[in-house]
């Protein structure tokens, strides 16, 4: 089992910054992929980054390309999702996530709200 716990949502103006960790425990971090998902009120959750285990190559949602920057530190068993330009339309719970391999994210945290006012 890996618990993945996130931190550092709150509420910020549009055109603000928002730093969100995510602590894993739990059986060894290493060869994990790691991700960051969102849910808005009313709406499906949606994927919005991914690190593979190396820090390699990452993946963004368009909606938040050249804004947000997803990073991770392994000795640390952290991932980082760093919000900049945020919108409203970025104000969801946002979910860390991990996996081993293939499409299936198999652990998930509780969540964290963040709030875009305009």
């Amino acid at each position: 089992q890996v618990q993945l716990v996130e931190s550092g949502g709150g509420l910020v103006q549009a055109g603000g910054s928002l730093r969100l960790s995510c602590a894993a425990s739990g059986r060894t971090f290493s060869g994990y992929a790691m991700g960051w998902f969102r849910q808005a009120p009313g709406k499906e959750r949606e994927f919005v980054a991914a690190i593979p285990w190396s820090g390699g190559t990452t993946a963004y949602a368009d909606s938040v390309k050249g804004r947000f920057t997803i990073s991770r530190d392994n000795a640390k068993n952290m991932v980082y999702l760093q919000m900049n330009s945020l919108k409203p339309e970025d104000t969801a719970v946002y979910y860390c996530a991990a996996k081993m391999g293939g499409l299936k994210w198999d652990y998930w945290g509780q969540g964290t709200q963040v709030t875009v006012s305009s």
